[in-house]
């Protein structure tokens, strides 16, 4: 078994225009001055990277490995959720996605498209001449708009999105396969990937690809009612990325599961900062460490209530307290007989005649 690596904070929630969120060297200096030993860079943020030049340019990615480095951290992976999201959407979005992109994509989902392909392959690319050999994404969504079947779907739509899904990221799984890099879909909700049985359909068009892998973050897992213990059991082979993040579910005999439209204060289910939530973080280091998860633990901070410095402050400690170092040994060694065939002959009955 792996000691989990960590404590590691993903930067998107924290990067901002005022000190010390706005270069990478200052928000280094503060995610090591609260305890954290790893940063999960988000590639769509120009403060913290640029992209393209980490995918072209070896010098320049080597540069940002060692001014992470000289601040005591490690660069865990970089993500392009923002960008994945825009690899596959549903007409009806195109208004609200259009912010992910440049000002000059706007309105135009064709391009806009061919934009986000274009950054996955650079972020794959800047991945491996940064020596990372995991990449964040999402799937995006051409059928979350039906994802309740009312009015009754019409035949095969579901078989029509995946195949089309699939059509998308097959070229992009294959770069990851070049550059040696897992791919890791966050399952989350308002993406086609976004549970085990939607992970499935999708592993199935794509010929059960070796890079299409998971970002196992189980506080969507709790808003979804799913099982997120058992989850890691069914697919612990394909999570290579774990985020560290908090939730509950509080139904009422008003809301449940959709939330009626509120906003996150007033939600049966919300994101809340470590501890403050619903999710069993104990049992689940215990399973990814039976399971030899050889990943960073990374702080995804999203809450409802809490300042988001505090919960970073106390995030990496919980982490810290989570992560179980392995032992070297068996706890019952010191009552070994030790290795004796003959031993073992006799305790099971065989003679040496």
């Amino acid at each position: 078994m792996t000691t989990i690596k960590g404590p590691a904070i993903f930067l998107a929630q924290f990067a901002g225009d005022n000190a010390p969120f706005n270069t990478l060297e200052s928000i280094c200096k503060w995610a090591a001055s609260i305890g954290y030993k790893g940063i999960q860079i988000p590639t769509w943020d120009a403060r913290l990277i640029n992209l393209q030049r980490a995918a072209e340019d070896k010098d320049y990615a080597l540069q940002l490995k060692t001014t992470v480095q000289s601040y005591g951290l490690e660069i865990t992976e970089l993500s392009t959720h923002l960008q994945g999201q825009l690899i596959a959407v549903n007409p009806s979005f195109d208004p609200l996605f259009d912010s992910f992109a440049p000002s000059e994509l706007h309105n135009n989902p064709k391009e806009r498209q061919q934009w986000a392909v274009q950054q996955l392959y650079y972020a794959i690319k800047a991945s491996h001449n940064l020596g990372l050999k995991a990449l964040a994404t999402f799937s995006g969504a051409f059928l979350w708009p039906y994802v309740y079947p009312w009015p009754q779907r019409p035949e095969n739509l579901v078989e029509t999105g995946f195949t089309a899904l699939a059509n998308m990221w097959l070229p992009i799984l294959d770069a990851c396969e070049q550059y040696d890099v897992d791919l890791c879909y966050e399952l989350h909700p308002g993406e086609d990937l976004h549970d085990g049985v939607t992970f499935d359909m999708f592993l199935a068009k794509v010929v059960y690809h070796k890079r299409a892998n998971i970002l196992y973050d189980p506080s969507h897992f709790v808003l979804q009612c799913l099982d997120y213990l058992q989850f890691i059991d069914i697919y612990h082979e394909r999570i290579k990325m774990f985020h560290v993040k908090d939730a509950e579910f509080n139904p009422s005999g008003r809301q449940g599961v959709y939330g009626g439209y509120q906003n996150w204060q007033a939600r049966a289910g919300r994101f809340r900062s470590i501890g403050d939530g619903q999710v069993n973080f104990k049992a689940i280091f215990t399973k990814l460490t039976q399971y030899d998860f050889k990943g960073w633990a990374v702080l995804e901070w999203e809450c409802a209530f809490k300042n988001s410095e505090d919960g970073a402050r106390e995030g990496a400690q919980h982490i810290k307290d989570y992560i179980i170092r392995v032992s070297d040994h068996a706890f019952d060694d010191f009552a070994s007989a030790g290795p004796d065939d003959n031993l073992n002959r006799k305790l099971i009955g065989l003679s040496d005649d």
